[in-house]
């Protein structure tokens, strides 16, 4: 099931956020530190130009800390990008955000002009949390659910930084496919819009190759399931979660392997590494040669076809 959510008012922040960009000094990017990649909206590189970009990958506390590294090193091989991490209402560590805008701007003078800044993240990734607690009030609206912010508005920090908050906002098509599951286990996307069945087989079948013991320790398997499927049933067999006629419910299966791997229930764990993302990259791209190479023969078959007609 290849999973898309862009509602029209992720069309109107594209749009917004377009038009304001060039007023702005430096941008930061919120980003999951679970799925840094997957999180990462593509949009941003063509809208953001060569300003100086903060990636901050939140939720560092739920996420496989070694991985988290291996992402930062990645990340900071862009040019003009920084990254930091944060875990939930951490102030401290939060206004290392403003340290490192300051260090990325040098010379810029706050005593003329505030320093412009655009905060950008997806849905759900914790953006307002940030704001809020950058702010030392609450200035942004915050919930579990994504797509809370609807709305620019303009936040006045400390030291004459004017933040920009604006709506999150996902891509019109999510790819490769993988990604679009990723944004849906952690929540990303819309519940109602989810086939929760499908994705907590992604989920369950993920988890049985990367992280094996850490779901043996959680669910009390005597040995590893075969598949992701199997890992379901043996869930609902431990946790006695039957239908009529003694079949597993796999919906509450489903709604338990998705909620604690977002509770941190499950431990520290990332969905995607740099080398993963890398390998989906290599293989997305000799997909798209080898069709391109297909419909350029299909092409010239028709092209003959015709040819040959008197």
């Amino acid at each position: 099931m290849a999973i898309n959510w862009f509602p029209g008012h992720m069309h109107k922040a594209r749009k917004e956020i377009k038009q304001v960009m060039p007023q702005m000094d430096l941008i930061i990017e919120v980003l999951d530190a679970r799925i840094p990649f997957s999180s990462e909206n593509p949009l941003v590189p063509s809208l953001r130009g060569d300003k100086p970009l903060i990636k901050v990958l939140n939720k560092r506390d739920l996420a496989d800390p070694i991985v988290t590294r291996q992402w930062q090193d990645w990340l900071e091989k862009e040019r003009g990008v920084r990254t930091i991490t944060l875990t939930h209402n951490q102030r401290s560590e939060a206004l290392g955000i403003l340290e490192l805008a300051q260090e990325m701007t040098p010379h810029h003078d706050r005593q003329k002009s505030a320093l412009r800044v655009m905060i950008l993240g997806i849905p759900n990734v914790g953006k307002s949390t940030i704001i809020n607690t950058l702010a030392g009030r609450p200035a942004a609206k915050t919930g579990n659910e994504p797509a809370v912010t609807r709305a620019q508005q303009a936040i006045k920090l400390p030291n004459n930084i004017l933040l920009y908050d604006t709506p999150g906002f996902l891509w019109p098509k999510l790819s490769p496919e993988a990604c679009g599951y990723r944004l849906a286990v952690t929540g990303a996307i819309r519940s109602s819009v989810l086939d929760f069945e499908d994705v907590a087989l992604f989920e369950a079948d993920y988890l049985r190759q990367a992280y094996p013991e850490q779901l043996q320790a959680r669910y009390g398997f005597d040995q590893l399931p075969a598949d992701g499927l199997a890992v379901m049933d043996a869930i609902a067999a431990k946790r006695r979660f039957f239908g009529r006629g003694g079949i597993p419910d796999l919906h509450k299966v489903s709604e338990v392997l998705l909620n604690e791997f977002r509770a941190g229930t499950l431990g520290r764990l990332s969905l995607e590494t740099p080398a993963m993302v890398e390998r989906e990259a290599e293989e997305a791209a000799r997909a798209a040669a080898e069709k391109a190479a297909r419909d350029e023969a299909k092409g010239r078959t028709k092209k003959k076809g015709r040819s040959g007609k008197s």
